[in-house]
């Protein structure tokens, strides 16, 4: 199905055409002056120089051929060559009941859809989720759903931080305490325990541990830097050891991102691609791709292009051990031989921008990634305090997510109680208020970081984010459970709100919703095409807005005339719809009472 905007240019295109002109200059947007008229087009500006000819005369003729038009109500041509266009009621009705009808409301399936791979969730084995996660599964969560709305193939893979620093400190410290077991006896040649001998709970105080030990103790460090250079080179016991801490953390990420709504394709992590590198490395040399200086290996990422220097890409430390860039790219070399993406994109901190400029560089340079592949990145802004410094815990630690979301539950549990007293309400009951906290709770934490943009930082603010008013998750929430209280009670009168036929606009109110509504389709194509969740959310608060300026002035319930009525019920129906759509694609849901 067109979108609505196309329609209308096609209408003004073939005026101009007819009034002599290009029809390429009748492209029609959005008017900046919503007080003067609905939709504008500039094209007269742009063909004056080029047909020697006033702004103002070429707009008039093409006005003049729009007369009497099925689609425009009103035409003026206004100075210097402005056309200010306002749609017919009939035409904006009959574009919604199309929508309302198709599939995915409209959104047309592109000529060639793209084979995706998203990589958003970078946790590392061993250590809780904490607040750098959030961002990157959040955004990376609700890209995806984006782009399967707008109709691609898309794959998220989690990678997983496992094959690092991390895993050698966590074993080391293993060793250092237990250093009896079988795991650390190179001479053992038996079978290792099935069952793990540690808990996440265990893992969660060993990694600190160790990694606070790193920073004051080199001999330990260099202990740490040794246990992981013989971990990636096969050590059997580490490797046993290695494979059930992997296993026990996967099942507690698996669970705190679900308790998020982020679902991944592929749990799989940077050792996946271990495997791969040897052949890799040694490809990059035998070619000349890659070197050695100063002990390590490394590629070469200049450009002549770039306006300050860039360091060389190292795919083998000194010592010969891997690092993320190694890890990284030999994903990329995976994921080409296993999946044959045409796009893959990267989401994580900003920070790690030159990191991946060198990965991608390299990755290319080395013919690693073909080139139809493209490769993304998109850098988040961090999550920081009221100080505007990264948010902290009261005691300076990183705050975890589960720790985090439980805050925003109780919050709004205690919101809901609230508002139930103040309005005088019979108090819902205890596990159906719980359950409504927790879908709203994850609705004011997702929309409180959507509706930003993603390379920005923004301020965490439980109080601002759980409010019932405002540009917050909540209020979306509230119109949607206003709207569903009003259809039950339609149905519990004893008429059929899916029968209502969606009416042809009356007055000011009602032609703002239908605007919105038939905007749908320009909103998933730039929210996609810009990697944007924040327009989705944009597109929503103002569907609220409007909607519920409609509510306040309309008596849905209490109309006598029944016709009048179910075409309210109608256009009330097609935005809840819609709004579900949306907030789907942002990846939260609304509960049926609020």
């Amino acid at each position: 199905m067109k979108q609505l905007l196309d329609l209308l240019s096609e209408e003004s295109s073939a005026a101009f055409e007819r009034a002599g002109f290009d029809a390429s200059l009748g492209r029609v947007g959005i008017s900046n002056r919503p007080d003067l008229c609905e939709y504008q087009c500039n094209g007269a500006m742009a063909g004056a120089k080029k047909y020697g000819k006033k702004p103002i005369d070429i707009a008039n003729a093409v006005a003049e051929e729009l007369k009497g038009t099925e689609v425009f109500s009103s035409v003026e041509a206004v100075m210097p060559g402005f056309l200010n266009l306002n749609v017919k009621e009939e035409y904006l009705a009959d574009y919604i009941r199309g929508m309302a009808g198709a599939e995915r409301f409209g959104v047309e399936a592109p000529e060639k859809p793209l084979k995706i791979v998203i990589d958003y969730g970078g946790a590392n084995v061993a250590k809780p989720l904490h607040v750098g996660h959030l961002r990157p599964a959040i955004i990376g969560e609700s890209i995806k759903r984006i782009a399967r709305y707008a109709g691609h193939e898309v794959v998220g893979d989690v990678h997983l931080g496992d094959w690092g620093m991390p895993m050698g400190q966590v074993i080391t410290e293993m060793q250092e305490r237990y250093p009896n077991l079988n795991y650390f006896d190179e001479t053992y040649t038996g079978e290792y325990p099935e069952q793990p001998f540690f808990t996440i709970a265990d893992l969660e105080e060993i990694y600190p541990t160790a990694s606070g030990k790193c920073k004051s103790d080199e001999d330990y460090k260099k202990k740490c830097l040794k246990a992981t250079l013989e971990l990636q080179q096969g050590r059997r016991g580490y490797r046993a050891l290695w494979r059930q801490i992997l296993d026990v953390s996967k099942v507690d990420l698996k669970r705190n991102y679900g308790n998020l709504g982020v679902e991944f394709e592929l749990w799989m992590g940077e050792s996946d691609a271990d495997p791969l590198i040897a052949d890799m490395i040694r490809d990059m040399t035998d070619k000349g791709q890659a070197y050695v200086s100063e002990g390590a290996l490394v590629v070469d990422i200049r450009e002549e292009s770039d306006k300050k220097e860039l360091p060389p890409c190292i795919v083998r430390k000194s010592d010969g051990s891997y690092n993320y860039q190694t890890t990284d790219i030999a994903t990329i070399l995976f994921r080409e031989r296993e999946i044959k993406p045409d796009l893959i994109i990267y989401i994580t901190d900003k920070r790690q921008e030159l990191h991946f400029t060198q990965v991608f560089r390299a990755a290319k340079k080395c013919g690693i990634a073909r080139e139809t592949t493209a490769l993304e990145f998109l850098g988040n802004g961090t999550i920081n305090g009221a100080d505007g410094h990264p948010f902290k815990t009261r005691d300076g630690g990183v705050p975890r997510l589960e720790f985090m979301l439980k805050e925003i539950e109780d919050k709004m549990y205690e919101r809901l109680r609230e508002n139930e007293e103040s309005r005088g309400e019979e108090a819902m009951p205890e596990e159906e208020a719980r359950q409504t906290a927790k879908i709203t709770a994850l609705a004011a934490l997702k929309y409180g970081d959507l509706s930003n943009q993603i390379a920005k930082d923004y301020i965490y603010d439980v109080e601002r984010f759980t409010a019932s008013e405002g540009d917050t998750g909540p209020y979306l929430l509230y119109t949607m459970a206003r709207i569903k209280s009003i259809l039950r009670k339609y149905r519990e009168s004893g008429k059929d709100a899916d029968a209502a036929e969606f009416p042809v606009p009356e007055g000011r109110l009602q032609k703002a919703i239908c605007q919105d509504l038939a905007l749908f389709g320009r909103m998933v194509d730039e929210a996609f095409r810009e990697r944007a969740p924040h327009k989705v959310c944009a597109y929503l608060y103002q569907m609220a807005n409007d909607l519920n300026s409609f509510y306040h002035e309309t008596k849905i319930l209490a109309e006598t005339d029944e016709k009048k009525q179910a075409g309210y019920i109608a256009l009330i129906r097609t935005v809840l719809a819609v709004m579900e759509a949306c907030i789907g694609i942002l990846g939260f849901e609304a509960p049926e009472h609020m």
